[in-house]
């Protein structure tokens, strides 16, 4: 047999070995971003010390994702850190340590997702009642954005998983901290998530104050850049919390009906947090998950995997941090993801003036 013919049988023999969700990807995905969540600056009380209870990424974690063909690093973060007093400055040292973690995502050539990961609240004030109004939200969100105003490859998503506040008080604080982010001139893409946990399975119930799919309709951009951030998990209450997968044709049924809203409603989507355990029921349901969206990059701009990050706990079973150790199945499922993307992303622009 000639080396040409073996070659092509090889070839052959390759790609019917691949799962029928990896069969999908090889034909024609094309998503603008795909990546993982570095944690570490969630960490702690508001008065934790830098190095001691909190972390953010240094550049040997950012560079191996970066190898890995990851295109997005999402990057959580606290409010009270940056902001220590609601209306105040934001803090010179915490602020540069964000941007020095950006610059180090940027120099290794991905994107970064700003993200305040503190759930809809500010300590235990809930954003939208005093004092964590919504002018206090804009405020800070003006203040953020002044300082990665129109840089590129910076996205801001507006908090990590609000809930507990009713989808109509949630999508008046979008839209003020929206509105305070245009106001200082940042055409950045903007990521706005719903109430409740911003779950897909439960984007179009009302859980609280109205549905997520009706209320966030509403949302009002100026510039009409933004994309609706949602999570979904694959345990049994979606919670992201257990190892094991009953939840899973829940999680991709979740996907595929918020992708059939999506194109309804003439939307885009992020999926900013998912994740499972290795075994096989979980990677099934997150190559199934993570083909719809490949199947549908019209809607979908992309996905952050949760979680990385040197502090994140080695025996956590959702963990693609590296540890000196094999490449964790989950990983290896990411970066084949990453190797049939386009390699260039055309459909998300910056917002023109």
């Amino acid at each position: 047999m000639n080396r040409k013919r073996l070659l092509q049988r090889l070839l052959l023999a390759a790609v019917m070995a691949l799962s029928p969700a990896l069969q999908a990807w090889a034909a024609d995905a094309r998503l603008c971003y795909y990546g993982v969540n570095l944690s570490g600056a969630e960490y702690g009380e508001r008065g934790g010390v830098y190095g001691t209870n909190y972390t953010y990424p240094d550049e040997k974690t950012i560079a191996y994702f970066s190898k890995k063909g990851m295109t997005v690093i999402r990057l959580p973060f606290r409010w009270e850190r940056l902001q220590p007093v609601l209306g105040g400055r934001l803090d010179a040292d915490e602020l540069q340590r964000l941007k020095d973690t950006v610059s180090l995502v940027r120099k290794h050539k991905m994107n970064v997702l700003l993200d305040p990961h503190n759930f809809g609240y500010y300590d235990k004030d809930q954003v939208g009642k005093p004092p964590a109004t919504n002018a206090a939200f804009a405020d800070f969100w003006a203040r953020l954005a002044v300082e990665f105003a129109n840089q590129d490859g910076v996205l801001f998503g507006l908090m990590n998983e609000p809930h507990d506040i009713p989808a109509t008080d949630w999508l008046e604080a979008a839209n003020a901290a929206i509105r305070g982010i245009r106001t200082v001139g940042a055409r950045n893409l903007v990521l706005v998530p719903g109430t409740a946990w911003s779950g897909a399975g439960s984007w179009e119930k009302d859980v609280i104050g109205g549905a997520n799919g009706v209320v966030m309709l509403g949302v009002h951009d100026p510039l009409d850049f933004y994309a609706y951030e949602f999570h979904q998990y694959l345990d049994a209450d979606s919670s992201g919390t257990h190892d094991t997968c009953e939840g899973a044709k829940a999680a991709i049924d979740a996907i595929s009906n918020v992708t059939a809203w999506l194109k309804t409603n003439g939307k885009r989507g992020f999926l900013g947090e998912f994740g499972a355990s290795a075994n096989a029921d979980c990677l099934d349901g997150l190559k199934t998950m993570l083909t719809t969206m490949s199947d549908n990059s019209d809607v979908w701009l992309g996905f952050s995997y949760w979680a990385a990050g040197e502090w994140w706990p080695e025996a956590e079973p959702f963990n693609v941090q590296p540890h000196n150790k094999p490449e964790r199945p989950q990983m290896r499922l990411l970066e084949q993801v990453a190797a049939k993307q386009a390699p260039a992303c055309t459909a998300v622009k910056t917002a023109e003036k």
